[in-house]
């Protein structure tokens, strides 16, 4: 088994040799023939031929310097592409611009251009590139430093710069790449360090700006609002020209000006050449029919009252494992998990330089260890050229992978979304997407890895047993030929304000004049924020009234990272967010990091730390929570006679208190082993739709199967939301009940999993009708008698799936949207 060490002592050229080489690499039309052949039934329910483009060129703009024309000219780049010069010229017009096109088609030269031509035209001018990766950095950083332009001197400013460079950076580069949170934790804070560059900072580059969505996206406004404020504190009065790069989405411009707070221009045609690509929809065969374990809870276990089904973040479960073994589920496909395994192990075994994307660090560490023990059973050493890469590894792991894969000393690699953003990885044949990403701009970025050179490439979407997942690989016209989703976010979300707020004044005091920056909601904000005691008022304005600075967690993951350290060795293992450790690092879970399982010994949330030695057990680990919710406010509503939909504010309260010890190849539940762990509390928006108890007995819903009538639609309803929302069912949450004590009637509640919500509840109240429309279909178009994973089951239900009534979700939908306008 292949670990990072060795992938990096063969992409340095020393140390072992590679595996076996595998035989010549096979053409993707050619791959895609092989890998149906696996099964006794075609598993591919459609196939989407995206076909060539030829490119467009445009002459160099007359401002473009002889010298950057040389240098790109040494790169092979004769001419920029049109859209490439039309982005370009109007960001040397001083006018803030979004280019919105696909995957490889040469974004980077639309900024790079207008952002060197300014720094040898005024050797006193300075830039900023912001990445949402620091992989994504890192590539830049090489581009703009193999151009060998004089006097820029890039430099990256991250969390891994080492402090004896920070200074020589901060005095010297030119052209400085950083992501959002060094700049709101290192950069902002420490403003009077940085004043020359920020008094002559004429372009900001914010790459993938996509990426900015929900609670995350709505952080990093503020931040770029503060970023403009400091600007014009140090002389910068007409502020820096945002450049912002994105992958096609819905009205990118308005996004993109919501997201820096100015007027944004889109470029949205693309006229780079493509080459052809072969899109693949794949669903996992079928199981022979089996009876679930005995032991199982959802065979028994009485039907509660209220479901909880958890989002990633804020009181949630994160990092699904997206395998029939995290939940108890009634397995009826083969999993994606194994399917991606599979495909990944016979892609590298024809040649096929193939990268597999896997929605959780988890599920990417096991894709890789069952592919590189398929290729040595087949030809031992070949699964040496697999291996896993996440978030959370060191950065020398990091760099040591992402260089054996450009370089062919690794073959396939299985990782989480970490390398969908921009990193360039020529020479991909093909990739492999387990599980859908999320939203269609995720999915073509993330199949847009592949053919980077030209050649013909290969995608596959592999289905997961899920509600989402089913429904699209039976309705292909949900993916090809329809408009990508626009990016969500929300700027005047409280939770959010009101930190960046407190963060700005201790940067500076606030003036009446700032608050114009940060939006109509500010100057309100800033009043509670006196009044609980983090500001105070003087004549000159708001002051921070405390030594420490406020903590703000941009990506709303619910606290610092926790530590992962091996007990014996005190080696740093790698992180794990705040608000996931409670369900991955509890004491005696079990715990993967290239391949090898280490078992949990204690967690000290103080510390942020969690103990672990290394254990092979034959159990994998699942943590269960109880869950209870209640309505704060009502913001909107519609009364549809005995349905009413509604949309405002809810508390969510939830705690760890056990866990289960499962087989691993059987899914049997060992025991259930309690925890102690602390509640956590969540106020977050939500919507919610009532039902009044007979309208449900007309339409056949008998009282007692209310209950699992309404939980299978709570269920498939989140499944759904990610079609019509830039969120993944890992960002929402949910809860159903017979009768809830705020409302007085049957209800189903679908909630933001962050505090002060995301914007992903307003928009399902928005949509409500084609949202739920979407929902019935699936349900009602599955084939399974009595409702499994691809209808109305939950990887992450909080009771087990049960009870569970699939025509009962059918009849409740139906009365929804019988009455709900439309």
């Amino acid at each position: 088994m292949q670990d990072v060490t060795s992938a990096a002592s063969v992409s340095a050229g020393r140390g072992r040799e590679p595996g076996p080489a595998p035989v010549p690499a096979a053409a993707p039309g050619d791959l895609l023939r092989q890998l149906r052949q696996r099964h006794a039934t075609d598993p591919v329910t459609h196939v989407e031929r995206v076909p060539s483009r030829a490119g467009t060129p445009a002459p160099w703009p007359g401002w473009a310097p002889e010298e950057l024309r040389t240098a790109y000219a040494r790169r092979g780049v004769s001419a920029p592409w049109r859209h490439q010069a039309e982005a370009a010229e109007l960001a040397h017009d001083r006018r803030h611009v979004v280019v919105a096109t696909g995957t490889a088609s040469g974004k980077s030269l639309a900024y790079h251009l207008p952002a060197l031509a300014t720094l040898l035209a005024d050797a006193r001018a300075t830039v900023l590139y912001l990445a949402p990766t620091k992989a994504l950095a890192a590539d830049q950083l090489r581009a703009v430093a193999e151009l060998e332009i004089e006097g820029v001197r890039p430099a990256c400013y991250d969390g891994d710069t080492p402090r004896a460079e920070r200074e020589w950076i901060r005095r010297h580069s030119r052209f400085v790449l950083t992501n959002p949170d060094m700049l709101h934790h290192g950069i902002l804070p420490g403003h009077a360090q940085w004043s020359g560059f920020l008094r002559r900072l004429r372009y900001v580059v914010i790459d993938e700006c996509h990426v900015y969505r929900g609670v995350f996206g709505s952080h990093v406004s503020h931040v770029l609002r503060r970023l403009r404020r400091q600007c014009a504190r140090y002389g910068n009065t007409a502020g820096p020209t945002f450049v912002l790069a994105s992958a096609t989405s819905g009205d990118p411009a308005a996004t993109a000006g919501r997201l820096v707070g100015l007027p944004v221009t889109a470029v949205t045609e693309d006229t780079s050449p493509r080459a052809g690509v072969t899109f693949a929809l794949w669903e996992p065969p079928l199981l022979p029919a089996a009876e679930p374990p005995a032991s199982s809870p959802s065979a028994s276990a009485p039907a509660p009252r209220r479901d909880p089904d958890l989002p990633r973040s804020g009181v949630a479960p994160p990092d699904p494992t997206l395998d029939a073994e995290v939940a108890d589920l009634t397995q009826v496909r083969r999993s994606a998990l194994r399917e991606t395994a599979d495909l990944l192990a016979d892609s590298v075994a024809a040649g096929v330089r193939t990268l597999a994307f896997v929605r959780s660090r988890r599920g990417a560490e096991v894709v890789a260890t069952s592919a590189r023990r398929s290729l040595d059973e087949a030809v031992p050493g070949l699964g040496d050229r697999v291996a896993a890469y996440r978030g959370g590894y060191l950065r020398e792991e990091r760099r040591a992978l992402e260089r054996a894969l450009l370089h062919g000393d690794l073959l396939g690699l299985a990782s989480t979304n970490a390398l969908e953003l921009g990193v360039d990885l020529v020479g991909l044949d093909a990739v492999l997407i387990c599980g859908y990403p999320g939203t269609r701009a995720s999915l073509w970025q993330q199949a847009g890895r592949a053919g980077r050179s030209g050649q013909e490439a290969l995608a596959v979407l592999v289905a997961r047993d899920d509600p989402l997942d089913t429904y699209l690989v039976h309705h292909p016209e949900a993916l090809f030929g329809t408009p990508v989703e626009a990016t969500v976010l929300d700027p005047a979300n409280p939770y959010v304000l009101g930190p960046q707020l407190a963060c700005a004044a201790a940067e500076a005091p606030l003036t009446v004049a700032d608050l114009e920056l940060f939006g109509d909601s500010a100057k309100e904000t800033v009043e509670a924020l006196v009044e609980a005691g983090a500001l105070r008022q003087r004549p000159t304005g708001w002051y921070w009234r405390h030594r420490e600075r406020p903590e703000v967690d941009l990506r709303g993951e619910g606290g610092a990272p926790v530590c992962v350290v091996e007990a014996a060795t005190g080696r740093l293992l790698g992180t794990v967010d705040g608000g996931s450790s409670h369900f991955l690092l509890h004491p005696g879970a079990v715990y993967l990091h290239q391949g090898v399982s280490y078992v949990v010994d204690s967690l000290d949330l103080a510390d942020g730390c969690a103990l672990v030695h290394p254990e092979e057990p034959d159990w994998s680990t699942h943590a269960r929570d109880v869950t209870s919710l209640s309505v704060v406010s009502v913001r909107s509503y519609v009364d549809a006679g005995p349905v009413g939909l509604f949309l405002g504010e809810v508390d969510v309260t939830s705690q760890v208190v056990s866990y289960q010890r499962r087989r691993i190849a059987t899914g049997e539940v060992i025991d259930t082993r309690p925890l102690d762990l602390p509640t956590r509390e969540l106020r977050t928006v939500a919507v919610w739709f009532t039902l009044s108890p007979e309208s449900l007995t007309s339409a056949g819903v008998d009282p007692a199967d209310v209950p699992g009538a309404l939980h299978a639609a709570e269920h498939a309803a989140i499944g759904l939301l990610p079609l019509l929302a830039t969120c993944d069912r890992w960002d929402i949450g949910g809860l159903s009940t017979a009768v809830h004590p705020d409302t007085e009637a049957p209800t189903v509640f679908v909630y933001d999993g962050h505090p002060g919500g995301a914007g992903f509840a307003e928009r399902a109240y928005g949509t409500a009708a084609a949202w739920l429309k979407a929902t019935r279909d699936a349900i009602d178009e599955c084939g399974c008698e009595t409702g499994c994973p691809s209808c109305v089951q939950s990887p992450k239900c909080g009771n087990g799936n049960n009870p569970l009534s699939k025509p009962g979700a059918v009849r409740v939908l139906d009365v929804v949207l019988n009455n709900l306008p439309r």
